[in-house]
């Protein structure tokens, strides 16, 4: 019996030793959770993370401002880029509208400088179309009957410093008129050598890119003759009914020179003074208001 006796208390002391160990750290626990540092740790890590979640999505807002903004900017650079194109545009329009006004006005000035030093009585105009049943050939003028121009007229222009035959009126309408070109084969022009005053008939052969021929010049001026030599409107009448030409109107240069010793006469070739590609303004000369 005193055997177990003395387990039992033995027992008892040992859960009293734990009883009070257990105490013993829930104290200490207590204690410890209870002690200012411990609160200023916790404190310390729980701004830390707070703080580092806050900088983490601030970066994140950060970078997404910055990525609208871009993109706002970029519309507005393209819509910028856009304008100043277009701006470009109409500047490189106005600049090309200000060299053909220019262009205009020394064409304009280098024909009233022709216009101050002819003594002829002449009715100005400008090309506004090709006859549609001969293109090569005839073109029409912006001026009629009511300026007054008539059937027969001569034509003229001035090109480089220099006035030549153009070719005559064939059709006179109320407001238009039809002329036709020195190169049409239907167009006789008493001519003379300006040099050796041989005259001759000058005649078109149809196209502007082929040579005009002076026919009927008298065999006598064969060796009188050169080429570059001027040929000029005679001023005299023939026997081809046609225009009466003023003399002393550039007509071209001779080019080539054909002798036959069979012929009677001698013919040569010419370049016309004129460039009818780049002809735009012409003027009817009006031969009766100048004799009166």
């Amino acid at each position: 019996m005193r055997a177990g006796g003395e387990r039992k208390q033995k027992k008892r002391v040992n859960a009293d030793t734990y009883v009070f160990a257990v105490l013993v750290f829930i104290s200490f626990s207590l204690l410890f959770f209870s002690s200012r540092s411990f609160v200023i740790d916790f404190g310390s890590l729980g701004l830390s993370m707070y703080s580092g979640i806050r900088g983490g999505i601030s970066g994140v807002i950060s970078y997404i401002s910055r990525t609208v903004l871009s993109v706002q900017e970029l519309a507005v650079l393209r819509r910028e880029y856009g304008e100043l194109l277009d701006r470009m545009i109409r500047y490189e329009q106005l600049e090309r509208n200000a060299a053909e006004i220019r262009q205009e006005n020394n064409r304009l000035r280098e024909q009233l400088g022709f216009t101050a030093r002819t003594g002829y009585h002449y009715i100005p105009a400008e090309i506004i179309g090709r006859d549609p049943d001969n293109l090569f050939s005839a073109f029409v003028i912006n001026k009629g009957k009511r300026d007054g121009v008539a059937y027969n007229m001569p034509v003229i222009a001035y090109q480089k410093g220099m006035q030549a035959l153009t070719g005559k009126i064939l059709q006179a309408g109320q407001f238009e008129s039809l002329v036709i070109p020195i190169y049409d084969v239907s167009c006789f022009v008493p001519a003379r050598l300006a040099e050796s005053r041989y005259d001759g008939l000058v005649e078109g052969q149809g196209k502007r890119e082929y040579p005009l021929l002076m026919r009927l010049i008298s065999k006598r001026a064969r060796d009188e003759i050169g080429i570059g030599d001027t040929i000029i409107t005679s001023g005299v009448g023939g026997v081809y009914p046609g225009a009466v030409y003023p003399g002393g109107i550039n007509i071209g240069r001779v080019s080539k020179i054909n002798y036959q010793e069979y012929e009677t006469s001698m013919e040569v070739e010419l370049e016309p003074a004129i460039d009818f590609s780049r002809l735009e303004y012409v003027f009817v000369i009006d031969v009766k208001e100048e004799d009166g």
